[in-house]
């Protein structure tokens, strides 16, 4: 996943009872990304990737999420989307685990069927500690705009790994490439709001071994 060179990579995280927040620069030779994330937010996005329909999607992911993120990626574009993107992934991912925690009292399960016009996506998550990605879904389009829609596996696989989530993609219906993705965030972005919301019955870890 990571093949990277010469890579720098620092993270930082605040915490306490108001904002679960995380900030992760990560610098290599085919990308230099910087990331602020805020599980405890409101929706608001500042995201810069160079690939137009990319932002769309994170900006969709942080709306839908009540999250906030500000996002600046610089990537090799010469040579094409694959490591901006998929390094975003492997940094959003570092994002969340660390915005998360030590995961006392929240719910650790997320789950959500999110319907786009004729799509019908179904995300299923588990902040479990144990990285998986079952993803099931097709595209009949190489590009939506200027992003490479194999990469949209690429993306949520780096997120699973770096996040250490258990995540299930799967698309029950759809045929427009740009709704069959778009749905996919959003879906995920409810999910992970479910998954990381503090519920106060819960006094410990959600887990009967005592860790995650």
């Amino acid at each position: 996943m990571d093949s990277t060179y010469g890579s720098l990579f620092t993270s930082g995280t605040e915490s306490g009872n108001k904002q679960r927040k995380a900030v992760i620069n990560r610098k290599t030779n085919e990308t230099d990304i910087s990331m602020t994330l805020n599980l405890d937010g409101s929706g608001k996005a500042n995201i810069t990737t160079g690939i137009g329909f990319f932002d769309h999607m994170l900006d969709s992911f942080t709306r839908h999420g009540l999250f906030d993120m500000d996002c600046n990626v610089k990537g090799d574009l010469y040579v094409d989307t694959h490591h901006s993107i998929e390094d975003t992934g492997i940094v959003l991912g570092k994002a969340i685990k660390e915005a998360v925690g030590d995961k006392k009292s929240i719910k650790r399960y997320g789950s959500m069927m999110l319907p786009m016009d004729e799509t019908l996506v179904l995300c299923a998550l588990d902040l479990s500690g144990r990285p998986y990605l079952v993803f099931d879904g097709d595209f009949s389009t190489d590009r939506v705009g200027y992003f490479d829609t194999e990469m949209v596996k690429e993306f949520f696989y780096a997120v699973s790994y770096s996040a250490e989530m258990n995540l299930h993609l799967k698309v029950i219906s759809g045929s427009n490439n740009h709704h069959i993705i778009e749905a996919m965030f959003k879906a995920f972005a409810k999910a992970l709001d479910e998954a990381t919301i503090i519920d106060p019955r819960i006094t410990d870890l959600m887990s009967t071994k005592g860790s995650l």
